[in-house]
Parts: C-alpha cells; sequence; structure tokens
C-alpha cells in the first residue's frame, strides 16, 4: 500500500526549510510514498515536547482528515517522546526524516556489507527509542508492587538489540580488516585512487559509468546506489587510476547512518585525488557542495586535491560561471553527454604527474622486467636499447620511485654481503 503522507518542518533563523522539505518530498518519492500537502511552523526552536505548536498540530490534525493521509513525515529527526505525543495527539502514524532515510537504505543496500551497514543504523535508531516508547510496553510505573509486563519485555529487547549491535560491529570490523589489506595492495601497486564524492543524485555513478564503460545503477531517485563500487580507468596517456563510488551525502544525514557508514564513507580518506560532483542545475548546489566539506572534515579528510565537477551543465546556459573556492580545479561537465570528460581526465593525469618523479637511467636486460611495472605503475617516456641495457626515461608515483629505491639499496647490499 503507497503511504500517503504531510510533511511538518520547523522554520528558524538561518534554516532554508523550503528546500530541506523539497528535499524529503524526493526522500519519499524514492520510497515510495505520496506527499499531500506540507506544513511550516515558524519556530526559534522545535517544541521539546511535541515538535510543533498547538495550533499547527490542530491544522495537521484537519489536513489529515481532509485528505486522507495516512501518516505525518517531520523535517528533524523526533525524540522518542515527540513521536509518542505527536501519536497521541494526531492519531495517525508519525515518521522522521531518519525513519524514511533508513527505509531507502534498507531498499538498496545490496552487497553484504551494506546490508550489515543499514541493520547497524536501523539497530542503533532503535535502541534510543525504546526506553518509555510505544503502548504495547504498557509501563505501570516505578517502585516495589508497580512493574509490570512491560518492562521485562523492554529490558528483553534491550539485551537483544544491543547483542545483535554487538554482533553487527564485529562483522563490519572483519569486512573492514578485508577492505585494509585490499588498500594496503593497491598502495603496495601503487595504483592511484580517485575517490567520487558529492551529494545523493548529482551524478557520481553516472560519472563513474561514463567514465570506465561500467554499468552501475544510475537513477534520478535519491540514493539510487547505495554500495560502493570501484572500476578501473586508463587515462589517455595510459596510465590505470582506480574509481570509487562513494554513498552519497545530504542535509541533516543521521549520525547513525555516518558512524555505520564510516568505514566505507573512508575509503575517500585514503584516496589520492577527491572527484567532488555537484549537480549545476540545482539552485542549492552551493548549499549541497557546504554539506560535503562538513561531511568530509567529519571523516577528516584532509590535504587531498580536489577537483569539484558541475554537472548537468547540459541543463544550464553556457554562460553560466561556475566556481569553487575549496577545490583546487572546477569544470563543466555533463556526465550524460560526455561534455567535459576528456578535460577531466586531463586533469587527473595532470594532478598525478604533479606527485610524480621522473627518471632517466639505464636498465640492464636481467633486471628488463621493471619496465613492464613501470608501464603499469607510472608512465614510460622513452625507451632505447643499447649494449650496456636499456636506457629509459619516465614518470613514476613517488611511492612506486620509493620502491624501487629500495630495491636496488637491497640488492646492492646482498651483492657486497656477497663478496
Amino acid at each position: 500500500m503507497t503511504e500517503k503522507v504531510i510533511l511538518a518542518g520547523i522554520r528558524t533563523e538561518g534554516e532554508n526549510v523550503e528546500e530541506s522539505l523539497r528535499e524529503l518530498s524526493e526522500l519519499l518519492r524514492t520510497a515510495d510514498a505520496e506527499v499531500l500537502g506540507t506544513v511550516i511552523q515558524n519556530r526559534e526552536a522545535m517544541h521539546p515536547g511535541t515538535y510543533l505548536g498547538k495550533g499547527k498540530i490542530e491544522e495537521l490534525r484537519e489536513m489529515i482528515s481532509d485528505l486522507g493521509a495516512t501518516g505525518i513525515v517531520c523535517d528533524d529527526e523526533l525524540s522518542p517522546a515527540q513521536m509518542k505525543n505527536l501519536e497521541e495527539l494526531l492519531d495517525t502514524k508519525v515518521m522522521d526524516r531518519t525513519v524514511v532515510i533508513l527505509d531507502i537504505f534498507a531498499t538498496h543496500a545490496h552487497t553484504n556489507e551494506g546490508k550489515l551497514q543499514v541493520e547497524l543504523a536501523q539497530c542503533r535508531y532503535s535502541l534510543t527509542r525504546l526506553s518509555g516508547y510505544g503502548k504495547s510496553m504498557s509501563r505501570l510505573g516505578g517502585g516495589i508492587g508497580t512493574r509490570g509486563p512491560g518492562e521485562t519485555k523492554l529490558e528483553t529487547d534491550r539485551r537483544r538489540i544491543r547483542r545483535r549491535i554487538t554482533v553487527l560491529k564485529q562483522a563490519l570490523l572483519d569486512l573492514e580488516a578485508q577492505r585494509s589489506v585490499r588498500r594496503s595492495r593497491r598502495e603496495k601497486n601503487a595504483v592511484p585512487v580517485a575517490a567520487i564524492v558529492g551529494y545523493t543524485n548529482a551524478g557520481k555513478s553516472t560519472l563513474l559509468n561514463a567514465l570506465t564503460g561500467s554499468s552501475v545503477l544510475s537513477e534520478d531517485k535519491l540514493f539510487a546506489t547505495l554500495d560502493p563500487t570501484t572500476r578501473s580507468l586508463t587515462l589517455p596517456e595510459g596510465e590505470n587510476v582506480l574509481l570509487t563510488d562513494t554513498v552519497g551525502f545530504i542535509h541533516k544525514l543521521p549520525h547513525h547512518l555516518i558512524d555505520a557508514f564510516r568505514s566505507t564513507l573512508e575509503e575517500a580518506k585514503y584516496a589520492d585525488i577527491i572527484l567532488h560532483v555537484t549537480d549545476g542545475s540545482d539552485p542549492a548546489c552551493y548549499e549541497h557542495m557546504a554539506v560535503v566539506y562538513e561531511t568530509l572534515r567529519g571523516l577528516e579528510v584532509r590535504g587531498k586535491p580536489v577537483i569539484t565537477l558541475f554537472n548537468k551543465c547540459d541543463l544550464v546556459p553556457p554562460e553560466q560561471v561556475f566556481r569553487d573556492p575549496n577545490a583546487d580545479r572546477s569544470l563543466r561537465i555533463s556526465a550524460k553527454t560526455g561534455e567535459g570528460l576528456d578535460r577531466l581526465q586531463r586533469e587527473i593525469q595532470g594532478i598525478l604527474r604533479e606527485n610524480r618523479v621522473e627518471i632517466s637511467t639505464t636498465v640492464s636486460y636481467r633486471d628488463a622486467g621493471i619496465i613492464h611495472e613501470i608501464r603499469e605503475k607510472g608512465q614510460l617516456l622513452s625507451e632505447e636499447y643499447g649494449e650496456e641495457g636499456i636506457r629509459i626515461r619516465a614518470l613514476l608515483p613517488k611511492a612506486f620511485y620509493r620502491q624501487i629505491q629500495a630495491r636496488k639499496e637491497r640488492n646492492h647490499n646482498e651483492e657486497d654481503g656477497g663478496d
């Protein structure tokens, strides 16, 4: 059955509640719900007991009856008391933004890790809402002789959820260990990594598909893709780079989700380059960019070269100027039409080159296998075959250059030891 809901939001000073509710409406569309109407109240802060004031609650009650709504969705995360009081006053289902996002994540998580992360977030959210909530608990109050069966059920539910949280956290730690091994292998192989980050529905998956020819799901819905994906891209001059698509960010992203998805989101922390995708056709794109940078700071992603990509430029006038002062480079692109993608690859190549060491040396024929490694991990500029060996000129990632130097030193020491 399709949920038919009314949105409720609080307009406080400095808060763009209309944009936030528009986004909430998109979230509900993604969750296959129908939005019938909206209620906004101007307040200094949400009401601690009922979220909205008495007058707006009465207005909501009339709207629910007139429009035939099956529930309301509040734009902020509600406390257990607020949710309970609103349900009793309105006699209808009450949800908040966090419930909607968790529902979408549960639907769109397909990998084992994604499902574990979503369940962990759901458990944490549920645990904070058990105490004193719900008519089914039938608590009788405190003190001797007043402890009813609901209290026992409450404690049982708490223990069950806490045990499940422990199991989920351990399973995710095991997966994080596997991810660390893969990350160490990538570092050992000196393959550069570019993390694609951005607001949800900015076009990250479409960009990944356009650059690598992959077929990651991309829909015009929020959080259409949830599970992180890594694909290889061969740059124009032959160098390989790994592109990692990450979970989309959003305004008021629940902390339960940030904590649960931290290991996935932190892929950006270990990347060589950040590709920050924003929807250039969205009037709120600069607000969305601020949310992305705030989330990256929370994940301690610092000191990385950033290329901001103003995507969907085919939908805006060509004379419109885009600029991100926090990025090293800003580009207009359209992942859908391919506009600007050639330049993007050149810019990635340029940033990688800035982190390269140029070498000019002669490789003996005995060690000629290293040239194959250079082709894979760096850029071979020239090679000449002579009597003493192969004279090469190449650009190498600094990490790979250090590996070669350490290998040379080790071989030299072994030769000295053998004399």
